[in-house]
């Protein structure tokens, strides 16, 4: 599990936009800071100098995710991905 980054805001389509520190890959769960499942990494926008990930939620609470800090756990691998 690595940390992602910090929730800056909700999209209006209701998507989590992360400010990243640590890049995941696309399709890896995200978890809050009690291990609780919020979502799916959906998207990787912005500069590569500055990146933000978008997350598809699993839950209906957003707002409370804003200001915090996000934790990536990896999918895992199949074969042909080695």
């Amino acid at each position: 599990m690595q940390r992602i980054g910090q929730v800056l805001h909700i999209s209006q389509n209701r998507n989590i936009i992360i400010k990243a520190e640590k890049l995941p890959r696309l399709g890896d769960k995200v978890l809050d800071e009690n291990l609780n499942l919020v979502g799916t990494v959906f998207d990787i926008i912005g500069p590569v100098s500055s990146p933000y990930v978008t997350v598809k939620p699993r839950k209906t609470e957003l707002q409370e995710l804003v200001g915090k800090m996000v934790y990536g756990a990896p999918r895992k691998r199949r074969k042909e991905d080695n």
